[in-house]
């Protein structure tokens, strides 16, 4: 799972599509493809050691920063169990039922094959990230449908580019094999997806527009508990992927990853950190600490038939801390290629190693929690209804 960043501020601007989409409507849904769920699947792991804000504690301010998988495990396996379906969307849950204050996301990201570029898609419906979603909830209802948004960024040589603008539910679509959110869309294909992006940078208002196409080497089809009422399923771990961009002139070919997860209750609430990597060789591992003190983990290889198997969990790494003093710890022996992202309470990282690269991310809730991190949020996140 990954997140975007914010460390830096601008003033509100308008919206993508103040003046329409280019077509008046998002992008036409395709045929879906089906998927098959399958038994919860766990190896060992170290867990996730951080600072654990009290339950419901949204408010308080952030305290010392998560190691990202540094301290003991919680005693027991870990909370994963075989699950039915994930509601419309042939497993993929498009048209899932997100509950008021819960959230679904589907997320992918690519590197490209000469290891420079990279890219990562999140489509939100029930912002995890979003202040203006935090708020709400505080004032009492907060239907997820009225808080969605497409994030997309662009890493690349000498400068990149990123965007996350949210919208309400009147600019939300979703299909039997999609989802559009104002005039960006992901839809399925046969054998994978397309993201069609059009979207305004923040916190400088650059257009960012072009096309996302994924072919799937082979799909996973089990899901995974992380907490009761927190879902993941890794679809795609392994893609291959042909990005073509108009605004900024950039195309490559690369690998990706492709997953989704959905939650009945706000992330913060019952999560205070974790550490997540997936790399090109198909291993993913997934250390989390949730708030009632349970740390525990997945390590998993995929292969390129979608086929998961538990493998064992290297020992966890320190890796340089960021300029947000977000420590990172990641599993196995790799360095830093390049540090995609810096924020208060969250980085990504493309690390290399011995075994190919890999996308990371570490995630500090309770810095989330923060007032005075929520309140710098909306520079890197307008919202436009």
């Amino acid at each position: 799972m990954s997140e975007p960043g914010f460390d830096q501020t601008a003033p509100m601007r308008p919206d993508a599509d103040a003046k329409g989409d280019s077509d008046g409507k998002t992008a036409k849904f395709r045929g879906a493809v089906s998927g098959q769920r399958g038994s919860a699947i766990r190896a060992g792991a170290d867990g996730v050691a951080g600072f654990v804000c009290a339950a419901g504690s949204g408010d308080q301010a952030a305290g010392a920063v998560s190691g990202g998988g540094l301290g003991a495990s919680g005693a027991g396996p870990a909370d994963g169990s075989t699950l039915g379906p994930a509601g419309g969307g042939g497993g993929y849950g498009f048209l899932r039922a997100v509950p008021e204050g819960g959230y679904a996301w589907w997320y992918f990201d690519a590197v490209s094959d000469d290891g420079t570029n990279a890219c990562t898609l999140i489509a939100f419906i029930g912002s995890v990230f979003s202040p203006y979603y935090a708020w709400a909830r505080r004032r009492g209802a907060a239907p997820a449908e009225n808080f969605c948004a497409m994030n997309v960024a662009l890493y690349r040589p000498g400068g990149g580019r990123w965007a996350m603008t949210e919208r309400g539910a009147g600019r939300l679509q979703r299909a039997e094999d999609g989802v559009g959110i104002g005039p960006s869309s992901l839809h399925l294909t046969d054998g994978g997806l397309i993201a069609e992006i059009d979207e305004i940078c923040a916190p400088l208002p650059r257009r960012l527009r072009g096309r996302i196409s994924v072919q799937f080497e082979g799909l996973q089809e089990r899901q995974f508990v992380l907490a009761p009422g927190h879902v993941w399923r890794p679809i795609a771990p392994r893609c291959h992927v042909k990005l073509r961009f108009e605004e900024p002139a950039v195309s490559w070919s690369g690998h990706g990853y492709f997953d989704t997860n959905f939650g009945e209750r706000p992330l913060e609430a019952d999560f205070s950190s974790w550490s997540w990597s997936r790399g090109t060789d198909g291993r993913i591992f997934y250390d989390w600490q949730r708030r009632d003190g349970f740390a525990d983990g997945l390590a998993l290889r995929i292969g390129a038939d979608g086929a998961a198997q538990d493998i064992e969990a290297p020992v966890m790494q320190h890796l340089p801390g960021t300029f947000w003093r977000m420590k990172r710890a990641a599993r196995g022996p790799w360095e830093v290629a390049r540090t995609l992202e810096d924020a208060p309470f969250y980085a990504r990282t493309l690390l290399r190693g011995a075994d190919g690269m890999a996308v990371h991310e570490v995630l500090d809730l309770n810095r989330f929690c923060s007032p005075v991190v929520q309140a710098m949020l909306p520079f890197r996140m307008p919202r436009f209804t």
